[in-house]
């Protein structure tokens, strides 16, 4: 596996543009900034706007201005340009298309037509509210005859061991076939996936390190995968603890009450809440195992 552990230090923020971001989406990108800053790195802003529906300019703006509140600096971005542009992936869509065609051609993916309301009733649960059920794997012998539109997906290697360690957890292993199954890389309405997204973006603005919620671990796992596939460098990974509610619950953005937007107008501060998050007085060290 090619990675990336020479490279000059190279991190990322990928926020979304759906909603307004909340504590959690802020303990984690502080986490990030930190580490570039004392790596003396450089922190790349990645706008991730490829639900085209539900993503608006408000938010867009929202999220700079947020952030910058919070105490974050980035170096490259789509508001402050860079070597490694564009930084918004709705402008990336070429870059997307170009991995789909290597992935098909080597024959990495194959065409899926099952319906919503076939993998509803065929697919495994999901493991959690945030990552997709198991495929069954309808599609991987069904013949396509080329007609109407479909999604591909990645062909996992049954049983095979993706193992990889990450800086905060350490080890860890999931099992293709069994812990996630045949993915998503291409939608039908033409819109890549995020496995598929990140990993080309991730490689093409030479990212050394993610660090993310440890929500996507089992995305990393998938991501691996694609990077083998396209033989691309697999970067380091850290996994932030996830922030929850009163109630136990993992923020989301419907949790407007926690937004950042909604706190700064309540008048806190951002020590205030790097403190609440525990992220005040951190070093880039205090996250590493």
């Amino acid at each position: 596996m090619k990675t990336m552990e020479s490279s000059p230090y190279r991190g990322r923020l990928a926020p979304s543009p759906t909603g307004y971001l909340h504590l959690g989406h802020a303990a984690t990108f502080w986490t990030a900034f930190v580490r570039a800053r004392e790596r003396h790195g450089v922190l790349i802003f990645r706008n991730e706007d490829l639900d085209r529906p539900r993503c608006r300019p408000e938010f867009v703006e929202a999220m700079f201005e947020d952030l910058r509140w919070f105490g974050i600096e980035w170096q490259e971005g789509p508001d402050v340009g860079g070597s490694f542009g564009p930084y918004s992936q709705s402008q990336r869509t070429e870059l997307y298309r170009a991995a789909w065609q290597s992935l098909r051609e080597g024959g990495w993916i194959y065409p899926c037509t099952c319906s919503r309301r076939e993998l509803a009733s065929s697919a495994s649960a999901p493991h959690d509210d945030n990552d997709e059920p198991i495929y069954p794997g309808t599609c991987r012998q069904r013949q396509w005859d080329g007609k109407g539109t479909v999604n591909w997906r990645f062909r996992v290697p049954e049983g095979e061991r993706i193992d990889f360690t990450d800086l905060r957890l350490g080890g860890q292993c999931f099992t293709a076939g069994a812990d996630f199954g045949d993915f998503l890389v291409w939608r039908r309405d033409a819109i890549p996936s995020y496995q598929l997204a990140v990993v080309v973006d991730d490689a093409a603005m030479q990212v050394s390190e993610v660090v993310r919620g440890q929500d996507l671990l089992r995305s990393t796992a998938r991501q691996i995968l694609l990077q083998r596939a396209l033989r691309l460098p697999t970067p380091a990974y850290l996994h932030c603890p996830l922030l929850t509610d009163a109630s136990g619950l993992r923020l989301a953005k419907r949790h407007d009450a926690l937004s950042l937007r909604e706190l700064r107008r309540q008048g806190q501060t951002p020590e205030e809440l790097r403190a609440i998050a525990g992220v005040e007085n951190s070093t880039a060290e205090n996250f590493e195992k």
